[in-house]
């Protein structure tokens, strides 16, 4: 690695413990609304294990989304989207 990028990363990084340490704002932020798994999956009435059953995934994969460790991401998100918009006409169609 040459030294001019070595420098630009290293500030990069300085930058960036100062904004974690509050010393120094952020000069962007990027928001990404995560999807409500916890509510999706209340509407629909069923219990984690069901509803980990419908979507095909490990009840362990929906506790960890569901308690903002881990976010539902591609085939996933898009199939929950689907649920909450439209509950009626997906679940019996995954059933």
């Amino acid at each position: 690695m040459n030294n001019e990028l070595f420098d630009s990363l290293l500030e990069s990084v300085q930058q960036m413990d100062e904004i974690t340490r509050g010393e120094r704002r952020a000069s962007r932020e990027t928001v990404v609304a995560a999807v409500q798994v916890k509510a999706i999956r209340e509407r629909t009435h069923l219990t984690q294990q069901k509803f980990a059953e419908l979507i095909d995934v490990n009840v362990g994969t929906l506790r960890n989304w569901e308690q903002g460790r881990r976010e539902p991401t591609g085939p996933a998100k898009v199939l929950l989207r689907a649920i909450e918009r439209d509950p009626e006409h997906v679940i019996p169609a995954l059933a």
